[in-house]
C-alpha cells in the first residue's frame, strides 16, 4: 500500500489506514450462510441462511427478524475483505446488494469515489471535504489509476496520458441527475488540467497574460465563476444548479502544455429570468448585484438591496444557505478582470442586468372600455430605459403600439395589456440570453491564445435529468439530452464494445444488457415525433398548445409505449398532459406555453429601439436580429428571412447532434455522479433513490462488461515499441518480425496469465488489470536496467579516480627516496667540498655557456612560436571537429526520432486508410443518393413549372368570371344563412344523441360488471363441482340469458354508434361545405379589391 502521506490532509477521505481496514476485515464471516435479504426501510439487509427448502429460504436479519423468502430474492454476500474496496469490478459477488452496501459503507467514511469497471462513481457529500487542495493534484499527477485511492483527479490524469500516448482526443462525461455534483467535479477537473499542464511562469514570453497578470491558467479557472454567475441557480434538488449545459474543450501543444480553451454551450434557460417555482431563485448574478457588496452598482444601475422589490427577482426565495452572494460579487467581478473584460463591457453587462429587473416592474393598465393598454406610470421605464442607452417614451411606445408588416405596408397595431406584458417578458428573456452567449464568445476571444494546438480533452457538464412537479418545454430539452447521453454511454460500453471483438475476430458471444434507449430518443426528435409535431404546429397560424395535444395524441398514443396519458395523482400540484417514459423514470410534462416558447417570437419595434442604443453592447447584441417582418421582398433577403426562422427545438437538435459527433470523434471517460437523498443531508444515504439511478445509469451493467470482457487495448505495432523492454531476447534483432507474431512471442515469454489477453486481427487485447500488470513490470525493468547502468556508471568512475590515487603514490615514494639520499649525504666533508669547487669549475666557461644559451634560445623561442602557431592551428581544427561531431550527434538522433516518427505516422496511415476507404465508401453511397434526389427535384421543379402557366392561365379565367361571381355572391350569402341554421339544429340532434349513448354506455358498462360478476362466481363454484352441479347448472343458465342482454345491448350500442357517426359526418360535410363558402368569397371580396385598386 502507498504512504498516503504526500495527500495531506486528505488522506483519510481517500482510503483508510492499513489499521483501519485490517479491523473492518478481520470479522468472522461464514460465506454459505451470510447473505443479503430485500427490506422495505433500506433496500437490502444483512441476513443468516438458517433453513433451506422447496425453493424457499428461512432467514434471521441483524435486527432479529426471521423471515421465509423465495431463494431467487437471497442475494450474496462478499467476504469482509472486500469491504470499502475501491474498484467494485473487483468484487467476488457482483449484485444490486453487495453495490450498494459498498457504496454506502464508503460514503458513510466520506469516501466518496469509487471505481466501477472503466467509470468512475462520485456521490455528492452536501459537504466540503478537504479533497481537491494542491498537494492532492500533485500526489494524483502522473500516477496510474492502480497507484492511488479512487478520485477525479485520476481520472483526469489518465485522461490526460492516453491523450499524450495514444495521440487522440479525449472527453470526459460528467452525468448525472440534477444535484447530483456535476458541475463541482467539471471544476475540479479544470483545476487540475490547468494545474498539471501549465505552460509555466506567469510572464513568460509565450505565455499571454491580462493587465492583471492572469495567466492562462488562471484564465481557464476564472471562467467558471463567470459563467456561474450569470448561468447558474438555486433549484428545488441544488442549490446551485447549472441552468445550461457546456462543453469546454482544453486544447493541448504536442508536449501536452495548455495551449488554449474555448467554451460551447447549449439551451440557457431563459424562462428563469422572469418566472421561478416556489423554492426556487433567478440566476445568482441578480442577488449579486442587489447585496449591496459594491455600492457604486446600486447607484450606477438605480437599484434597492431590496430583491423584493424586481418582480423578476422574487417570485420565489431570495437566499441561499451558505452562499454568500456579495463574496460571489466580488469573485465574479475579479473574473472579469482576469479574463481581460473592459470597464465598458463589465458596465455594460452589469447594466443590462439592472435593466431587466426594472423592466419587471413595469405596469399597465386597461383603458376604459378599450382593448388598448397604457403605461400605469413611467418611472421603471425610464429607469430601464436610461440603462439600455435608449428613449423611455419611443421603449413605451413600441411596447403599446408596435408597427407590424400587413401585406406589403407596415400598420401600428394596438396591444392589450397581456399582450404587453408577454413582450416585456420576452425582451427581457431575450436580452439575457444573448448577453450571456456574448459573455461565452468574450471568454472565448481571451482562452483564444493562438498558440499552436495539436490534441483537445473536452469536459462535458450539462443540465442534469430533472423530474418536478412543474415541467415543461426546458424540461423536455434537458431529460431528451440526458437520454442521447445515455443511450451514447450505452451504446459506447455495451454495442461497440462486443462489436469491436467480433471485428477483430476475437471469439466472443453477444450479451443483449437490454438498455437501449432509442425507442425514447425516436419518439422525440425523428419526423412526426415530438419536436417534429411542434415545429409543425408553430407554421400554423391557428395553432394553439391543446391543437399540439391533440396531434400528439392522434400519432403516438397507444402506439408508441413511451408516452402515456398522465396517471391521477392527488399530490400533483400542476396539470400534466402527457408522461413521457425516459431511463429514468416517467416524467409528467405541462405544455401551456410550448408554441411561444418554441416560435420565441419578438417585438420587433422594440428590437429595431434596441439596434439603435448609445449602449453599444446592447447594440451589438441585436446588431444581426432579422426578424419575420424585417425581411425585404429582394430575393437574397428573403433567402435572409427564410434562414432566420429557426425554432428553439431545432436549433437545440442541431447542437446536441454536433455534441454528439464531437463526443463520438474522442475517447471518452465517464464519470457517474449519485445523489444520495432528496433532502441534502450530508451523509445520509436514500437506498432505494441511490439504487434507482445505479439501475438507470448502466453501473452493474458496466461492471459486468469490464469483467468478462477485454477492455483494455494496443495496435501490435504500439505494443512491440513499448513492451520489447521486457524480453528483448524473445523478438531477434538481426531479421525483420511481423508486429502481431513479435507481441505473441513476447507475450508467451511472460510470466502472466495467458488467459487475460486475446490476439485480434490489428490489436491484441487485455482483460482488465493485467495492461497495469504489464506498466508495473516495465517500470520494473526500466528501474533495473537504470540501477544497472547507475553501477556502471560510478564503477567507471571510482576506477578512474584509483588509478589517480596509484599514480599520486608512486611519485610520493619517488620524492620521499630522493629526499632520504640528500640527507643522508648532507654532512659528508667531501660532500661539502664538492658544493664549493663545483660552482667555479663552471665560472670559467659561463661565457661560452652563455652565447651558447642564447642562440638555444633563440632556437627554442622560434620552435615555441612555431609549436604555438601548431597548438592554436590544433585546438582550431579540434573545436571544428567536436562542433562537426555534436552536428552529427544531433543529426543521429533527428534522424532516429524521424525513423520512429516515420514508424509511428505509417501505423496512423494505415488506420486514417482503413477510415477513409470507409469514408469513400459512404460518401458515394451518399453522393449516389444526393444525384437521385437532384434528378427527383429537378422533375419537381418541371411539375413546379407547369402548374405555374396553368395558375397564370386560372388568373386569366377568373378575371372572366369576376362579374359572374358577383351575382353570385348575394346567393351564396342566403345559402351561408340557411346552412347556419341547419348546423344549429343538428348540434342539438348531435347533443341529444350524445346523452343516449352515454346513457347506453353507462347501461353496456353495467352489463359487464354483471358478467363479470357472474364469471368470477361460476370460477369459484367450479372448484366445488362435484357437490354443487345443480347450482353450477342454474349459474350457466343465467349466464347464457346475460350474454343474451349482452349481445342485445352490444347491438343497440352499434346501431345507435352508427347512426351517430353518420350524423357526424354530414356535420362535418356542412362544415366543410361552409368553410369553403366563406374561403370562395374571401377569394373573391380579395380579387374584387385587387380589380377595384386597379387604375
Amino acid at each position: 500500500m502507498m504512504d498516503m502521506s504526500e495527500f495531506g490532509e486528505a488522506a483519510p477521505f481517500l482510503r483508510k489506514s492499513e489499521k483501519e481496514l485490517m479491523m473492518a476485515q478481520t470479522v468472522a464471516f461464514d460465506g454459505k450462510k451470510k447473505c443479503w435479504v430485500p427490506d422495505d426501510k433500506k433496500a437490502y439487509v444483512e441476513a443468516e441462511i438458517t433453513e433451506t427448502s422447496g425453493g424457499k429460504v428461512t432467514v434471521e436479519t441483524t435486527d432479529g427478524r426471521t423471515m421465509t423468502i423465495k431463494e431467487d430474492d437471497v442475494q450474496s454476500m462478499n467476504p469482509p475483505k472486500f469491504d470499502m474496496i475501491e474498484d467494485m469490478a473487483m468484487l467476488t459477488h457482483l449484485n444490486e446488494a453487495s453495490v450498494l452496501y459498498n457504496l454506502r459503507k464508503r460514503y458513510s467514511n466520506w469516501m466518496i469515489y469509487t471505481y466501477s469497471g472503466l467509470f468512475c462513481v462520485t456521490i455528492n457529500p452536501y459537504k466540503w471535504l478537504p479533497v481537491y487542495k494542491s498537494e492532492v493534484v500533485a500526489a494524483y499527477k502522473g500516477k496510474r489509476r492502480s497507484e492511488a485511492p479512487p478520485h477525479i483527479f485520476s481520472i483526469a490524469d489518465n485522461a490526460y496520458h492516453d491523450m499524450l500516448r495514444n495521440r487522440e482526443n479525449q472527453s470526459m462525461l460528467i452525468t448525472g441527475e440534477s444535484g447530483a455534483g456535476k458541475t463541482v467535479n467539471t471544476k475540479r477537473v479544470i483545476q487540475y488540467f490547468a494545474t498539471v499542464a501549465a505552460l509555466g511562469e506567469p510572464g513568460k514570453k509565450n505565455q499571454p497574460a491580462t493587465k492583471t497578470g492572469g495567466t492562462l491558467e488562471d484564465q481557464i479557472i476564472q471562467a467558471n465563476p463567470a459563467l456561474e454567475a450569470f448561468g447558474n441557480a438555486k433549484t428545488l434538488r441544488n442549490d446551485n444548479s447549472s441552468r445550461f449545459g457546456k462543453f469546454i474543450r482544453i486544447h493541448f501543444g504536442t508536449t501536452g502544455k495548455l495551449s488554449s480553451a474555448d467554451i460551447e454551450i447549449y439551451l440557457l434557460e431563459k424562462s428563469r429570468v422572469i418566472f421561478q417555482q416556489p423554492g426556487e431563485r433567478d440566476y445568482h448574478i441578480f442577488y449579486q448585484i442587489l447585496s449591496g457588496k459594491k455600492p457604486e452598482l446600486l447607484d450606477m444601475l438605480l437599484v434597492s438591496t431590496n430583491p423584493y422589490d424586481y418582480h423578476f427577482c422574487s417570485q420565489g426565495v431570495v437566499t441561499v444557505d451558505n452562499l454568500d452572494d456579495g463574496e460571489e460579487l466580488l469573485a465574479t467581478d475579479q473574473a472579469m478582470d482576469i479574463l481581460g473584460f473592459v470597464p465598458d463591457e463589465k458596465s455594460g453587462s452589469y447594466k443590462l442586468t439592472g435593466a431587466i429587473m426594472h423592466f419587471g416592474n413595469m405596469k399597465f393598465k386597461q383603458r376604459p372600455r378599450e382593448e388598448q393598454a397604457e403605461a400605469d406610470g413611467t418611472e421603471s421605464a425610464d429607469k430601464a430605459a436610461y440603462l439600455m442607452g435608449i428613449n423611455s417614451s419611443d421603449l413605451i411606445k413600441g411596447l403599446l403600439h408596435p408597427r407590424v408588416k400587413v401585406g406589403n405596408e407596415y400598420v401600428t397595431k394596438g396591444q392589450s395589456v397581456e399582450q404587453v406584458l408577454y413582450a416585456v417578458g420576452a425582451l427581457s428573456k431575450a436580452v439575457y440570453d444573448r448577453m450571456f452567449k456574448w459573455l461565452v464568445v468574450r471568454i472565448n476571444k481571451t482562452l483564444d491564445t493562438k498558440l499552436p494546438r495539436q490534441f483537445f480533452i473536452g469536459v462535458l457538464d450539462i443540465a442534469g435529468f430533472e423530474i418536478f412537479d412543474f415541467n415543461s418545454f426546458e424540461q423536455l430539452c434537458i431529460n431528451y439530452t440526458n437520454e442521447k447521453l445515455q443511450q451514447f454511454f450505452n451504446h459506447h460500453m455495451f454495442v461497440l464494445e462486443q462489436e469491436e471483438y467480433k471485428k477483430e475476430g476475437i471469439e466472443w458471444v453477444f450479451i443483449d444488457f437490454g438498455m437501449d434507449l432509442q425507442a425514447c430518443i425516436d419518439l422525440i426528435e425523428k419526423p412526426l415525433g415530438i419536436l417534429s409535431i411542434l415545429e409543425e404546429e408553430c407554421m400554423f397560424p391557428k395553432a394553439t398548445d391543446m391543437t399540439f395535444k391533440a396531434k400528439l395524441y392522434d400519432n403516438h398514443l397507444g402506439k408508441s409505449p413511451n408516452l402515456q396519458k398522465p396517471r391521477p395523482d392527488k399530490k400533483r400540484k400542476y396539470e400534466a398532459h402527457f408522461e413521457l417514459l425516459h431511463y429514468a423514470g416517467a416524467v409528467p410534462y405541462n405544455i401551456i406555453g410550448w408554441l411561444e416558447k418554441n416560435k420565441d417570437p419578438l417585438n420587433e419595434t422594440v428590437v429595431g429601439i434596441f439596434q439603435k442604443s448609445s449602449n453599444k453592447l446592447l447594440a451589438s447584441l441585436f446588431e444581426s436580429y432579422v426578424g419575420a417582418d424585417s425581411a425585404d421582398q429582394g430575393g437574397e433577403k428573403k433567402r435572409k428571412k427564410g434562414a432566420s426562422f429557426q425554432t428553439v427545438s431545432s436549433l437545440h437538435k442541431e447542437n446536441l447532434n454536433k455534441l454528439m459527433t464531437n463526443l463520438k470523434s474522442t475517447a471518452p471517460h465517464f464519470v457517474r455522479c449519485i445523489i444520495p437523498n432528496e433532502s441534502k443531508t450530508p451523509g445520509e444515504m436514500d437506498a432505494f433513490l441511490v439504487l434507482h439511478q445505479l439501475r438507470c445509469n448502466g453501473v452493474l451493467e458496466g461492471i459486468r462488461i469490464c469483467r468478462k470482457g477485454f477492455p483494455n487495448r494496443v495496435l501490435y505495432a504500439d505494443f512491440k515499441q513499448r513492451y520489447r523492454i521486457l524480453n528483448p531476447g524473445a523478438i531477434p534483432e538481426d531479421k525483420f518480425v511481423d508486429s502481431r507474431k513479435a507481441s505473441e512471442k513476447l507475450l508467451a515469454s511472460l510470466d502472466v496469465d495467458h488467459n487475460q489477453y486475446r490476439f485480434g486481427h490489428t490489436k491484441v487485447f487485455f482483460k482488465a488489470g493485467l495492461l497495469g500488470h504489464l506498466e508495473e513490470m516495465r517500470d520494473e525493468r526500466l528501474a533495473k536496467i537504470l540501477t544497472m547502468i547507475q553501477a556502471r556508471a560510478r564503477g567507471r568512475l571510482m576506477r578512474i579516480e584509483f588509478q589517480k590515487i596509484v599514480e599520486r603514490r608512486d611519485a610520493l615514494l619517488v620524492i620521499q627516496w630522493n629526499i632520504r639520499a640528500f640527507m643522508a649525504v648532507k654532512n659528508w666533508p667531501w660532500m661539502k667540498l664538492f658544493f664549493k669547487i663545483k660552482p667555479l669549475l663552471k665560472s670559467a666557461e659561463t661565457e661560452k655557456e652563455m652565447a651558447n644559451m642564447k642562440e638555444e634560445f633563440l632556437k627554442l623561442k622560434e620552435a615555441l612560436e612555431k609549436s604555438e602557431a601548431r597548438r592554436k592551428e590544433l585546438e582550431e581544427k579540434q573545436v571544428s571537429l567536436v562542433q562537426e561531431k555534436n552536428d552529427l550527434l544531433l543529426q543521429l538522433q533527428a534522424e532516429q526520432d524521424t525513423l520512429a516518427d516515420a514508424e509511428e505516422r505509417c501505423d496512423l496511415l494505415i488506420k486514417s486508410k482503413i477510415q477513409l476507404e470507409a469514408k469513400v465508401k459512404e460518401l458515394t453511397e451518399r453522393v449516389e443518393d444526393e444525384e437521385e434526389m437532384n434528378s427527383e427535384l429537378t422533375s419537381k421543379k418541371r411539375k413546379l413549372e407547369d402548374e405555374c402557366s396553368e395558375l397564370k392561365k386560372d388568373i386569366d379565367d377568373l378575371e372572366i368570371t369576376l362579374a359572374k361571381v358577383e351575382k353570385e355572391k348575394h346567393a351564396t350569402e342566403n345559402k351561408v344563412k340557411n346552412l347556419t341554421e341547419e348546423m344549429a339544429t343538428l348540434d342539438e340532434n348531435i347533443s341529444k344523441l350524445t346523452k343516449e349513448k352515454k346513457s347506453l354506455q353507462e347501461a353496456h358498462q353495467q352489463a359487464l360488471d354483471d358478467l363479470q360478476a357472474e364469471e368470477d362466481k361460476v370460477n369459484t363454484l367450479s372448484k366445488a363441482k362435484v357437490k354443487l352441479e345443480q347450482q353450477v347448472d342454474d349459474l350457466e343458465g343465467s349466464l347464457e340469458q346475460e350474454k343474451k342482454v349482452r349481445m342485445d345491448l352490444e347491438r343497440a350500442k352499434r346501431k345507435l354508434e352508427g347512426d351517430l357517426k353518420l350524423t357526424q359526418e354530414s356535420v362535418m360535410d356542412l362544415e366543410n361545405d361552409k368553410l369553403q363558402m366563406e374561403e370562395k368569397l374571401k377569394k373573391k371580396e380579395f380579387e374584387m379589391s385587387q380589380l377595384n385598386s386597379k387604375p
